[in-house]
């Protein structure tokens, strides 16, 4: 009997594991199949469309269509009906948003590939706790209110990086004022001084300006200064220091004091 009950207990995990198998190759074949039908959707209105990624979200039957410059859609299976906005999921009495996690993930694979020799990274004398990313303009206000707080940044183990964002490009004004910052003999000096509202010598050499801006573009910034942690996680706008540290675990929720 022993035996017996070893075998059908056997034979009974061989069925299940079957039954699992051909429940994943059925939902991928879904998926599949509502791939190609949103694509070509899609590719119909537009074929240089750029669509990078078709997957089934937790709510059955509505696809997630990331296209590139961090852009979610959402679709049904046979592509007939798009949506914009934001996926929410409600559990446990709070709102978790699905949407900025899939924006994160592009947002760090993009970041991952800045060099940190074309960024003017400030960085803490001791432990480096954690990274911000700052797509800044030296004339935009806020991120000069934001450049006051790097030493504070610094003090709680923060390193800045510098991404540059001339917010019109090459035709606005702090264009080759940042192209003669990160041309400069001491970029961080050269910062220093263009966000406290003075004046360096122009200067111009191979440099990252360009390439940094249609990252933000890409990226869909729209406004300075646009801060993002190493997860990719986005914080609009200018938040205080404290704010920040707060948002990366450096400190308890009950230290932050309001600016």
């Amino acid at each position: 009997m022993r035996f017996f009950s070893i075998y059908l207990a056997s034979l009974l995990l061989l069925v299940s594991a079957g039954g699992h198998a051909k429940e994943a190759a059925a939902e991928a074949s879904v998926t599949d199949k509502a791939s190609v039908s949103i694509r070509s959707s899609l590719k119909a209105i537009d074929p240089t469309i750029p669509i990078e990624s078709v997957t089934e979200t937790p709510m059955k039957g509505v696809f997630e269509v990331v296209l590139s410059g961090n852009n979610v859609l959402y679709a049904s299976a046979d592509g007939q009906y798009l949506f914009q906005g934001d996926l929410l999921k409600l559990e446990n009495g709070e709102i978790n948003n699905l949407t900025n996690g899939v924006r994160a993930k592009a947002n760090k694979a993009e970041l991952a590939g800045l060099s940190k020799k074309n960024m003017i990274i400030f960085s803490p004398e001791g432990e480096v706790k954690g990274v911000v990313y700052v797509f800044t303009d030296v004339d935009c206000g806020y991120c000069r209110k934001l450049h006051t707080e790097v030493g504070e940044l610094n003090s709680l183990g923060i390193e800045l990086r510098y991404v540059a964002f001339p917010r019109g490009g090459q035709r606005s004004p702090a264009y080759k004022k940042m192209v003669s910052a990160w041309c400069s003999d001491d970029p961080k000096q050269a910062m220093n001084i263009l966000k406290s509202g003075g004046s360096i010598p122009e200067k111009s050499c191979i440099n990252p300006v360009d390439e940094q801006y249609e990252l933000g573009v890409k990226m869909g910034i729209r406004g300075t200064p646009a801060i993002y942690l190493e997860d990719g996680t986005s914080i609009p706008g200018y938040r205080p220091a404290e704010d920040i540290a707060k948002m990366m675990g450096l400190m308890p929720e009950q230290a932050v004091t309001k600016k």
